[in-house]
């Protein structure tokens, strides 16, 4: 894999990374959203990840690493941003605006705790990319030593 190949891998990811993070970070702050603009409560949001080159299936993969083919992997991108569709949950509040006729008030879908379990998760492959990115410098530095 070529040296400029890596940095693009791990600036893919962080990229993706920094965008799941935004989106995890709306949905803790709508969690307690009972009405929103197309009307109900807030619902969950979740980033969707594709591989950023069409094709590349282990083989390809292999083959690229082989020489046998001229691709290599190109990383992750954000394939679309999709709602939750898990129903909300109704709580009895008769003194909310947006309760119903029985008293009852549609909550969001978002669950605080697997919110903060997934921020966690992200902000861990955010830093295994940096330390990916700090490894090839490192590399780059050592071998431009070894040019002098």
């Amino acid at each position: 894999m070529a040296f400029l190949g890596s940095l693009d891998i791990a600036g893919s990811a962080l990229t993706a990374s920094r965008l799941r993070m935004d989106v995890i970070s709306e949905n803790i702050a709508n969690a307690s959203t009972t009405r929103t603009q197309q009307g109900g409560p807030y619902r969950r949001k979740m980033v969707v990840y594709r591989p950023a080159e069409d094709g590349s299936d282990f083989r390809s993969a292999l083959d690229g690493e082989l020489g046998a083919s001229s691709r290599a992997p190109g990383g992750v991108e954000v394939a679309g941003i999709v709602e939750d569709r898990t129903p909300s949950t109704p709580v009895y509040d008769p003194a909310n605006p947006d309760a119903d006729a029985r008293g009852y008030v549609q909550m969001p879908n978002v669950d605080v705790t697997k919110e903060m379990l997934d921020m966690m998760a992200v902000n861990r492959a955010y830093t295994a990319n940096i330390n990916a990115l700090n490894a090839v410098k490192g590399m780059a530095g050592k071998a431009l030593e070894i040019w002098k």
